[in-house]
C-alpha cells in the first residue's frame, strides 16, 4: 500500500512541475518556492515581493546580454519560449 500512495504521490507532484516551468527550470533552487527567496543573495521574483519586476523583459535582457550576470546568463537561455509562463506562474504568488 505504501509503494502504491509513493508512486501516486510522485505521479502528482511530477505533473504539478511540468505545468510550472519555473520549478521545473530549478529556478527555485535560487528564487525560492513560489519566487520567496530565503537566500539574501538571490532576489525574490513573486508580484508580492517585486511589483516592479518584469519577469519576461529581465529574462529576455539575461538571454540577450543586454543584462550580465555569471548565473543568470547561463540559466536564462533555458527558460527560452517560456518566459511569459514564468511570468504568469509568478503573478500569482
Amino acid at each position: 500500500m505504501k509503494k502504491v500512495l509513493l508512486v501516486a504521490a510522485a505521479t502528482l507532484a511530477m505533473g504539478s512541475v511540468q505545468a510550472n516551468p519555473y520549478d521545473a527550470l530549478g529556478c527555485s533552487a535560487c528564487h525560492g518556492v513560489g519566487g520567496k527567496s530565503a537566500i539574501p543573495t538571490y532576489p525574490s521574483l513573486a508580484k508580492s515581493a517585486r511589483p516592479d519586476l518584469d519577469v519576461v523583459k529581465a529574462l529576455k535582457d539575461f538571454q540577450s546580454g543586454a543584462r550580465k550576470d555569471p548565473t543568470m546568463s547561463a540559466m536564462a537561455p533555458l527558460a527560452a519560449g517560456q518566459e511569459q509562463a514564468i511570468a504568469d506562474y509568478l503573478a500569482g504568488q
